[in-house]
């Protein structure tokens, strides 16, 4: 079965940076693996943050985050990353790990969230003024 385990959410002030983590089986992101992060403020509805298509092809970033979070992967392929830089309250959220099977070209967070992936159970980051 599929597992993703998303960490390294956690507490910070406006302007710092935070690096989070989701983890798959080795499988799961070797194989036409469109992973994407994506995120939910209480009260509002889950937005779309960046996707990478499997080996670090092609990142795509929502106009919100571009110029302050990368999306990466590890060499291995078994983990996806999303570092976060110059953090604003308005970040604040529980971000989800999503990954589905796409072609590379069709890799984007709205074919992503289509294709009914596979999601983690999220971590939380909150951003204080």
């Amino acid at each position: 079965q599929v597992q993703l385990v998303e960490s390294g959410g956690g507490s910070v002030q406006a302007g710092g940076s935070l690096r989070l983590s989701c983890v798959a089986s080795a499988f799961t992101f070797t194989n036409n693996a469109c992973i994407g992060w994506f995120r939910q403020a209480p009260g509002k509805e889950r937005e779309g943050v960046a996707t990478i298509y499997t080996g670090g092809i092609n990142p795509r970033y929502a106009d919100s985050v571009k110029g302050r979070f990368t999306i990466s992967q590890s060499s291995d392929k078994t983990t996806v990353y999303l570092q976060m830089n110059s953090l604003q309250p308005e970040d604040t959220a529980t971000y989800y790990c999503a990954v589905a099977s796409l072609s590379p070209w069709v890799c984007t967070l709205d074919s992503l969230r289509a294709a009914s992936p596979r999601w983690g159970q999220g971590t939380v980051v909150t951003v204080s003024s």
